[in-house]
């Protein structure tokens, strides 16, 4: 069997980074890390072949060589996911989908001949075995969640690494904590699961040796979810494993409450991360209230943002607008948190409903559901009737904030700010062509041509003064700007 694994595009979104790999000629920011898991999982007489679609285009070629497509996809790509799925079929190819948009939207992809749903492991084996004996049904799912010290390291191998800015490992699945406009315990559940050390470490490994130097993301929605695990296993491993795998480094994703927790985050300064995105969505308690976001009340968000930037970790955040106890007031207030705290990768959004979350459940009970949300947090839309502002004083606050935050000026001082609190990585990424590409290419974009070319040099003068080591994070986040000002851009016009 010749089977295509297929990724559709991500849009022009925050995350996509488009604007910013095109500094250092990537062509995307990760590999699908779930469509090559997967791939591990089938029979090993199939030829396999992946078509990134942020990386490479699915050709005529590929479609007269397959006899099957899978498909992976996140809900911002849908309408990626659409277009390839009708080229699949007007080729004649059978269509295998499974991931977090089809799991949730499955009954909108008529011209899918089987949905793999929920988690792998649990719903490839039966389909295998049903297709090996010509009696695949439509659908599989499964309310049940795999243990994932069994699941096989993704196939790799299938990848071009040098497409890539970043890998991607995963090490724990699911989320103590219950926001009401998250969909990850619907999709993994609230036990957090963990695989091995050793299967970790066997993944860090398989990227080395195929001369992997540079970042690795964990994407775990919540890494401190089992701190027992991560505190006696994963950590001490990393920890030694990087005394003889220089230039690797790490970030991750965190609840806020990491602050609290000093010998946590010198563990992880210790073993290389440098970055955790954090949830903070808003400063105001009585949304926090509203969504469940329990482990944000009481205590100072502000001063926990700056007290994991003295550990050492950027703090990148996500914020949301358009909460039910939400007032006008809240679009200044959300710009003067973000400023304040030198969050300098800022995601705002308005607030939007998941399938599958309480809050969908909740707005459909109450009428005030438009539809199916885009996915991209960052674009402007909902899919939710707001209660105490319009709609239009929603979108013109969240228009608001991007143009404030975004600005060059506001930009950069808050470059500044966070330079003034972090405290230096312990383990960097070596310097490589790449880099020095992405140094010339800012030089002329940003500090000849740009509007920002004078923050831009105030910034690298002043970094080189006073913070020499972080220069190479001074120009990252030059061109950081660059993108989330593009995206900016795109949404406000």
């Amino acid at each position: 069997m010749n089977v295509l694994l297929i990724y559709p595009e991500f849009p022009d979104t925050f995350w996509s980074f488009k604007h910013a790999l095109k500094f250092i000629r990537k062509k995307s920011s990760f590999p699908p890390l779930g469509l090559l898991t997967i791939a591990a999982m089938l029979p090993k007489e199939w030829s396999l072949r992946l078509v990134d679609a942020n990386a490479t285009k699915l050709t005529d070629k590929d479609l007269k060589w397959a006899d099957y497509a899978f498909f992976s996809s996140m809900v911002v790509q849908r309408t990626s996911a659409y277009q390839l799925i009708r080229r699949c079929k007007d080729a004649g190819i059978k269509i295998v989908a499974g991931g977090p948009l089809f799991t949730s939207e499955y009954e909108h992809f008529k011209d899918v001949d089987h949905f793999v749903l929920n988690e792998g492991e649990i719903t490839v084996p039966p389909f295998l075995e049903d297709l090996k004996n010509g009696c695949a049904k439509p659908i599989y799912k499964t309310p049940e969640f795999a243990d994932i010290r069994e699941t096989p390291a993704p196939l790799w191998k299938l990848a071009d690494l040098k497409n890539y800015a970043s890998m991607s490992i995963q090490y724990t699945r699911g989320c103590p904590y219950q926001c009401e406009f998250c969909d990850v315990t619907a999709l993994f559940g609230r036990r957090t699961r963990t695989k091995n050390t050793d299967q970790i470490i066997a993944e860090l490994d398989t990227f080395y040796n195929q001369g992997w130097r540079g970042n690795v993301f964990f994407v775990d929605d919540n890494l401190i979810g089992n701190r027992r695990s991560l505190k006696q296993d994963l950590l001490p491993a990393l920890i030694k494993w990087q005394t003889d795998h220089p230039g690797v480094t790490f970030n991750t994703e965190v609840s806020i409450n990491l602050a609290k927790d000093e010998s946590l985050m010198q563990m992880m300064f210790d073993a290389g991360f440098n970055t955790v995105f954090v949830g903070i969505e808003t400063p105001d308690t009585d949304s926090l209230d509203e969504c469940g976001k329990k482990q944000n009340k009481d205590r100072d968000l502000a001063e926990d943002v700056r007290i994991i930037q003295r550990a050492g970790l950027q703090v990148q955040a996500g914020f949301i607008v358009g909460f039910d106890n939400d007032t006008p007031s809240i679009f200044q207030r959300q710009i003067d948190f973000i400023q304040k705290t030198g969050i300098v990768t800022a995601m705002v959004g308005l607030l939007q409903a998941p399938t599958g979350t309480k809050l969908y459940d909740r707005l459909k009970k109450e009428g005030r559901l438009l539809g199916l949300m885009t996915g991209d947090n960052a674009d402007g839309s909902t899919n939710i009737i707001p209660n105490n502002m319009d709609a239009d004083t929603c979108r013109e606050g969240y228009k608001k904030i991007l143009r404030h935050i975004y600005s060059p000026d506001n930009y950069y001082k808050r470059i500044m700010t966070l330079f003034k609190e972090y405290k230096s990585p312990k383990i960097k990424s070596r310097i490589k062509f790449e880099h020095i590409v992405g140094l010339v290419s800012s030089i002329y974009h940003l500090g000849i041509m740009g509007k920002e070319r004078v923050q831009f040099w105030n910034l690298l003068l002043w970094t080189t003064v006073h913070r020499r080591e972080l220069f190479p994070l001074a120009v990252t986040l030059a061109v950081y700007g660059y993108h989330f000002r593009k995206i900016s851009e795109l949404h406000i016009l």
